[in-house]
């Protein structure tokens, strides 16, 4: 896992560079998305989240959710296109700030079964992610942290 100013990229996750956001290939097909560190540092510390149902279909860089948070308000955008298969919407309900406490394991925000293996294969790697994401941090100032209990 490479990181840099307090932000971590691991290596076995795919990116969407654009719209912040990751993505887990699962065994069975479909994958896991949530949103990067860089993205959870940026928001800062999310108060409310809207929820795609499972049975939906989303269009890659559509809305996915409406995430508010203590900085911003705005769209989580679709890395893929495809079906719902699952939300953590549970986990939120419990804990709204796991995803700024852990956005590579509890965190996750959707299960989908992706329509498009094209769209899959454009996804950033770990390395190109990590490049990118080095020069937005170096831009930007930012220095990723997670919330706390």
């Amino acid at each position: 896992m490479n990181s840099w100013a307090g932000c971590a990229f691991p290596d076995e996750l795919l990116y969407d560079l654009t719209g912040d956001t990751w993505v887990r290939l699962e065994a069975d097909g479909e994958v896991v998305i949530g949103m990067t560190d860089v993205a959870q540092s940026r928001c800062g510390r999310l108060v409310q989240v809207g929820w795609k149902m499972p049975g939906r279909f989303v269009e890659r860089s559509r809305p996915l959710s409406v995430i508010e948070s203590a900085k911003w308000v705005g769209p989580m955008r679709a890395p893929l296109s495809g079906v719902v298969v699952a939300n953590n919407q549970a986990t939120f309900v419990k804990d709204i700030a796991i995803a700024n406490r852990d956005p590579y394991g509890a965190g996750w925000f959707y299960r989908l079964r992706a329509q498009d293996s094209v769209q899959i294969e454009a996804l950033a790697g770990a390395t190109v992610a990590f490049e990118h994401y080095k020069k937005v941090i170096d831009e930007t100032k930012l220095r990723c942290f997670r919330c706390e209990d």
